[in-house]
């Protein structure tokens, strides 16, 4: 896929590790110029440098995702360092229940929201607007297999991945007439560290985490996901609008 990205610019969120930094990554080897943001700012600037030394050009914006005038200034960084937007990748997110939902505090009741839903508001908006701009784009926001099926104590945040759901499908019933086409990826268990902290967390065993979550006995990889980012961005997915792709090792056919 090294010419379908030349001459592009995408932001990616969540760039900092995990699923985004391999976006980010992917997305510099197609050719594409990259504007790599998050909160971790460590952490995000090296997945730049990774970037940059496998020669590709990219940039790394602190951004806390749920603050509009950070998510302002990422997509802004893309136009005024770049030239403009034409591809997004909003895959920011956090995983931080462990209980049921009436012991669930209403803080993290608010930081799921915040992190994980108003972020996909904040990121569409000001990333169609600079689209327009550019004439067209097409995003991808990260949902979940909880926005099909839920699981016992992740009750907010299912609920934020629901809703990313219906954020992605208004705006590509709003926008594809303009040249913009909005579409989700849904990750089942990625090997990144969110997982591993959530494992951890719950005190649960992996090797029965995988035969509950997988098809094919192993967690999934942070590039696969890349991979259907990048497809979903592409030229190739030109008719593709509004869906919800399931990268999940077969978790939800069963």
């Amino acid at each position: 896929m090294s010419e379908d990205f030349a001459g592009k610019v995408a932001l990616v969120t969540g760039a900092a590790g995990g699923m985004g930094r391999a976006t980010a990554q992917a997305f510099a080897a197609a050719g594409a110029k990259v504007v790599a943001a998050d909160i971790a700012a460590d952490e995000g600037e090296q997945t730049a440098k990774l970037i940059r030394g496998n020669g590709g050009e990219a940039v790394f914006v602190r951004t806390d995702v749920s603050d509009a005038a950070d998510v302002e200034a990422a997509v802004a960084t893309a136009v005024n360092e770049y030239g403009g937007l034409d591809c997004a990748a909003n895959m920011a997110a956090i995983e931080t229940e462990t209980t049921f939902l009436a012991d669930c505090e209403e803080a993290t009741f608010d930081r799921l929201v915040a992190v994980n839903l108003r972020s996909i508001f904040l990121c569409l908006k000001y990333e169609i607007r600079a689209m327009l701009q550019r004439g067209g784009g097409s995003i991808v926001n990260i949902a979940s297999t909880n926005s099909f099926r839920p699981l016992p104590k992740q009750a907010v945040y299912t609920a934020t991945k629901h809703g990313v759901i219906g954020l992605t499908k208004t705006a590509a019933i709003e926008y594809a007439g303009k040249g913009i086409r909005v579409n989700a990826v849904a990750p089942g268990a990625i090997d990144t560290p969110m997982l591993r902290g959530a494992i951890a967390a719950r005190g649960s065993d992996e090797a029965e985490v995988i035969s509950r979550l997988s098809l094919v006995g192993r967690f999934g990889d942070p590039t696969e996901i890349a991979n259907a980012v990048l497809w979903l961005c592409s030229d190739r997915s030109t008719y593709t609008i509004g869906h919800t792709l399931a990268v999940d090792g077969g978790y939800l056919v069963r």
